[in-house]
């Protein structure tokens, strides 16, 4: 009864991350930039692009000319989320082949939780893969913000909100996968099964 429950929570979570961790990849807040001299505009970068803001509700943007003129964890972002969507889509193609309340594949129950497994383990990686790029983009912005090297009338980039998505993404594949395996793991139980539990149950009660 329960195992097609957790099947259909991991896969729904798991979609539900992999729709987050493509939405991280391609939002252009990475990082958030308020000026103090115009707090009309608030300049913001992401993978791809930088964009700005305006008060009026315009905005900006314009793509970065190369790839190699990106700083590092930029560069290593992009290489991880691109990884990180491909292994997600994998992971659903394969775990959605393997639900049981899938009838194709009927009566093949070694193959059904094998795929399963995979697409769980899928999941996981997909989901550690979001982080990785996630929080080194958020510890070197910490570092530049508290860099003493910088002088204080020099503007510090902030945290943006496409950073706490990708945390999402990542959390929310983690979990999907684990809901998968937690279900390979358990036994179904069928009501015939438990009908009959139930009836032999009664007996013993009326011999005592």
């Amino acid at each position: 009864v329960y195992r097609p429950m957790m099947q259909l929570s991991g896969i729904l979570f798991s979609l539900l991350g992999w729709v987050l961790s493509c939405l991280t990849t391609y939002l252009p807040q990475w990082k958030n930039l308020n000026l103090e001299l115009n707090e009309l505009e608030i300049w913001t970068m992401g993978l791809w692009q930088a964009c700005v803001v305006q008060e009026e509700g315009g905005m900006q943007c314009k793509d970065f000319d190369s790839f190699l003129a990106l700083p590092p964890e930029l560069r290593i972002s992009r290489i991880l989320m691109f990884f990180s969507n491909g292994l997600g889509l994998l992971g659903l193609l394969l775990s959605g082949f393997g639900l049981d309340c899938l009838k194709i594949g009927e009566g093949q129950e070694e193959q059904k939780k094998w795929l399963l497994l995979f697409g769980g383990m899928l999941f996981w990686i997909s989901g550690i893969t979001a982080i990785v790029p996630v929080s080194w983009v958020a510890h070197s912005t910490v570092q530049e913000f508290w860099d003493e090297n910088i002088p204080d009338i020099v503007p510090r980039w902030d945290f943006g909100e496409a950073l706490f998505v990708g945390w999402l993404a990542g959390f929310c594949l983690i979990l999907g996968g684990s809901l998968l395996n937690c279900a390979i793991c358990s036994t179904e139980v069928h009501p015939s099964s438990v009908h009959y539990a139930v009836a032999e149950q009664q007996e013993q009660c009326q011999h005592l």
